[in-house]
C-alpha cells in the first residue's frame, strides 16, 4: 500500500516556553496512601495543556543516559522506558510520572503489574486531570513496564482517559510473560526481579525508602502456575478496554510483549484501534524521529483535538522485514489483522530419520503434502536441569531452497502428534531464516544483539487443552486450567501457538523448523525452567497417515 503522507504543520509545533520541574509530588490514593510524582510541564500562561503519564517501577529520578545513537539527544530529564521532556513539553504537553507503590519514593507494600497499580493508576489519572493548568485529557505512553500498566487502567475505564498508546507491552501476565506455554519462563523474571529490587534497594535509594520493593514475585508466580482469577485479573480484559488505543510492537519481542500488542488489535472492544509493528532494540525505535512525529499525531487528535489525519491512514503499519538487516525496514500500510489477502499454508513434516542425525544434519524436510506413511523420530527429553546443554538439541526440519522470494507475516501454528516416556513433554519451536551458504540470516533482538531466530512458541504437553470459545484457526488459545498428564508413549495432539513474525524469504534461502524438548537457538535471556520430568526422558514427534503434524504460515502474496 502507497506509504500515507502527512502535513507536518497540522501538529503541535514546539515553542520557547521555560520548562516547569515539580518534583516529589503527593498524590492521594483512594486508600489514603500517597504517591510520589514528578511533573513536567511548559510555562504557558492561560493554555490548558493534556498529560501523558507514567507509573512504573524504574524510579522516577533516575537519570538514564541512552547510547550515543539514539536519536533524542542526553538530558537531566532522561529516564528508562519514558518520553523525554524536553521534546514533549515545547510541544504543549505536561508529563506525569510516578513511581508505584513500594518503588522510588512511593512508600507502600510493593505489588508489581497488580490489580491495585491499575487502581493507583486511575487514581493518578483523575487527580491530574483536575489540575487547573489541565486541560482534563489524560493520555498514556511508554515502553514494557509503562506500556503493561495501561492495559489495567483501561480495564476501569477512568472518564479522563482519552487515548493509549502502549509501545510494546505484555498484556496477559500468564500467557505473555509468566508462562509461555505453561512453560515458566524463568530467565527473565527471575533477571528482572533481582535487578529491579536492587536498583530499589542498594546505593541510593537506600537512604529515602530502605523498604522498597518488598514483595515474593518469584514465589507467587511459581505457586501459580495454572491460570486462575488472579492471573486474569492483573491481565488486560479486552471486552472493557475502549479508549482510543494506538498498539505498538516489535516483531524481536516474540518472548515477551509482541503477543500483547498484537491481541490488543484483535480483540479489545476499543472503537477507534491501530497497529504499528517495527524491528530494532527494546528502545531505539521509540525514540526515533518518524516514531516520535506517530506519538505526536496520535496524542494531538485525541488530547488536542487537532487533525493530524491519523485516523483517515489505514490502521496497521509494518515493517516487512526482508531479512539481515541490522538497520530498520520500509513500513507497509494495512487494513486489517491478520492480513485479509493471506494465504494460510500448510507445511507438512516429512520424517527421514528415525533417530537424530549427528552434528548439523536434519532429521525431515517440511513439504506442502502429507506422507501417507506414518513415521516417528525419537529423541531425548535431556537432563532436566536449569543448565545450559552445549550441542543440539531435539530435531530439525527445512524447507528446500525457496525458489522465489516467500513472504510470511502473522501468526503461526504447529500442529504436532507427540509422545514421551515421562509423564509430560516440554516443546520449544524455533523459525528460523537459513541463508544459501547455510548459516544463520540474523535480525537485531531486544538489547540490539544479533539473533539467529525468526520467532518462537512453546507448549508443555500437559496444558495442551484448548479453549475453543477463544482458538482460532491461526492462534490457538490454551486454557491452561488444568493439566492433562500423559500416559507412558500415549500419542496425543498438540497445537502450539508460534508468535506472530514478518519475514521475506528469500529465493535460495530454506525456512527451518527446531523442535527441542528445552530453550534453542535465538533464545537469549528469554529461558525457561526445564522440570525435572525431562529427565532421562524419551520424546518422539510423529506424521503420516492418520497423525498428521505440519506448520501452518501466513504466506503473503506477492503483488
Amino acid at each position: 500500500m502507497t506509504t500515507p503522507s502527512y502535513d507536518p504543520q497540522k501538529m503541535s509545533q514546539p515553542r520557547d516556553w521555560k520548562l516547569i520541574v515539580e518534583k516529589d509530588v503527593k498524590i492521594p490514593m483512594r486508600d489514603g496512601s500517597l504517591l510520589y510524582g514528578d511533573i513536567f510541564r511548559p510555562d504557558a500562561g492561560s493554555e490548558k495543556l493534556p498529560v501523558i503519564m507514567n507509573l512504573g517501577p524504574y524510579q522516577k529520578d533516575k537519570v538514564w543516559i541512552p547510547p550515543e545513537d539514539l536519536e533524542e539527544e542526553p538530558n537531566e530529564y532522561m529516564n528508562w522506558e519514558t518520553a523525554n521532556p524536553l521534546w514533549w513539553c515545547p510541544r504543549g504537553y505536561a508529563l506525569l510520572r510516578v513511581d508505584t507503590r513500594g518503588t522510588g519514593k512511593s512508600p507502600g507494600k510493593s505489588e508489581p503489574s497488580s490489580y491495585q497499580e491499575g487502581l493507583d493508576s486511575y487514581d493518578c489519572v483523575e487527580w491530574i486531570a483536575k489540575r487547573e493548568w489541565c486541560n482534563g485529557n489524560v493520555g498514556t505512553l511508554g515502553i514494557s513496564y509503562h506500556a503493561a500498566f495501561q492495559w489495567r487502567l483501561a480495564n476501569l475505564r477512568p472518564p479522563s482517559l482519552k487515548a493509549m498508546m502502549p509501545w510494546e507491552g505484555r498484556a496477559d501476565q500468564y500467557r505473555d510473560q509468566g508462562y509461555h506455554g505453561g512453560i515458566f519462563a524463568m530467565g527473565f523474571v527471575s533477571q528482572w526481579a533481582n535487578s529491579t529490587a536492587a536498583h530499589n534497594l542498594l546505593g541510593r535509594p537506600r537512604s529515602y525508602n530502605p523498604d522498597a520493593f518488598n514483595n515474593n514475585i518469584l514465589w507467587e508466580y511459581m505457586r501459580k502456575d495454572l491460570d486462575n482469577d488472579e492471573w486474569r485479573k492483573n491481565s488486560a480484559q479486552w471486552d472493557r478496554i475502549e479508549v482510543p488505543l494506538y498498539s505498538v510492537g516489535n516483531w524481536g519481542g516474540f518472548a515477551m510483549h509482541l503477543r500483547g500488542n498484537t491481541e490488543a488489535y484483535m480483540l479489545a472492544a476499543s472503537k477507534h484501534k491501530k497497529l504499528r509493528i517495527h524491528t530494532g532494540s527494546h528502545f531505539h525505535p521509540f525514540h526515533a524521529g518518524e516514531a516520535r512525529i506517530d506519538q505526536l499525531r496520535w496524542f494531538d487528535y485525541w488530547l488536542k483535538g487537532i487533525d493530524t489525519g491519523i485516523m483517515d491512514e489505514p490502521p496497521v503499519k509494518l515493517e516487512i522485514r526482508t531479512g539481515g538487516s541490522t538497520g530498520r525496514y520500509p513500513f507497509r500500510w494495512e487494513n486489517e489483522w491478520p492480513l485479509a489477502r493471506t494465504q494460510w499454508t500448510r507445511l507438512h513434516l516429512n520424517i527421514d530419520r528415525d533417530t537424530p542425525a549427528k552434528g548439523d544434519g536434519v532429521e525431515g524436510t517440511l513439504v506442502p503434502h502429507a506422507a501417507e506413511k506414518e513415521r516417528h523420530v525419537t529423541y531425548s527429553a535431556g537432563p532436566g536441569h536449569y543448565r545450559p546443554v552445549s550441542g543440539r538439541s531435539g530435531v530439525t526440519f527445512d524447507t528446500p531452497p525457496m525458489p522465489e522470494d516467500m513472504e510470511v507475516t502473522g501468526p503461526l501454528v504447529l500442529n504436532l502428534w507427540v509422545s514421551s516416556s515421562s509423564e509430560d513433554m516440554d516443546i520449544y519451536a524455533t523459525i528460523r531464516n537459513i541463508g544459501p551458504d547455510g548459516k544463520d540470516v540474523n535480525e537485531v533482538g531486544q538489547r540490539g544483539e544479533p539473533v539467529p531466530c525468526v520467532t518462537k512458541g512453546w507448549l508443555r504437553a500437559s496444558h495442551r487443552k484448548l479453549d475453543p470459545a477463544r482458538s482460532l484457526p491461526y492462534r490457538p488459545y490454551h486454557a491452561h486450567d488444568e493439566r492433562w498428564w500423559l500416559e507412558p508413549d500415549q500419542v496425543v495432539e498438540c497445537q502450539v501457538e508460534i508468535w506472530p513474525t514478518s519475514m521475506v524469504f528469500r529465493k535460495g534461502h530454506k525456512l527451518r523448523l527446531d523442535i527441542t524438548p528445552r530453550d534453542g537457538v535465538g533464545t537469549g535471556h528469554f529461558t525457561h525452567y526445564n522440570a525435572d520430568y525431562n529427565s532421562g526422558a524419551t520424546n518422539r514427534i510423529w506424521s503420516g497417515g492418520d497423525r498428521q503434524s505440519w506448520l501452518l504460515l501466513p504466506v503473503i502474496p506477492a503483488k
